[in-house]
This record gives structure tokens, C-alpha cells and sequence, in this order.
């Protein structure tokens, strides 16, 4: 799995939309933040690592390396 479809697994265990994630963000980071911009980056594979941790954080999550 990507992050495309953990992030939306997480958005769904969480009972949360791409716009509510995106409004929640823009509250923590002061800069404008919306869902289109976060479908985009996840649908294009081009979310940087700082920018998935930084929505995991506002989800309640920390992204980590598990060894197999």
C-alpha cells in the first residue's frame, strides 16, 4: 500500500472527509490547505514524507518504519 490508500483508510476510520483533514490542517499550519491539494498529491504520488506526517499528526497518527 502507498500512502494514497492508507491515508484514505485512515480518513475512513476516522469518519473524516478529505475536506474536513484539509480545514483541520489549515487551522494547524496557518497556510491554506484544501482537499483538492491533498486529492491531487495523493492521486499523483507526489506528497512529500514531512506532508504525510504532518496530516498523519492531525489525524492522531505518527508514521514509522516497520521492519517486515
Amino acid at each position: 500500500m502507498g500512502i494514497n490508500e492508507d491515508l484514505r483508510i485512515v480518513l475512513l476510520k476516522e469518519c473524516m472527509t478529505l475536506k474536513s483533514l484539509a480545514d483541520k490542517a489549515t487551522k494547524h499550519s496557518k497556510k491554506k490547505i484544501t482537499a483538492d491539494s491533498i486529492s491531487q498529491k495523493l492521486n499523483k504520488g507526489t506528497m512529500k514524507y514531512n506532508e504525510a506526517q504532518f496530516l498523519g499528526e492531525i489525524l492522531g497518527y505518527k508514521l514509522e518504519f516497520v521492519k517486515k
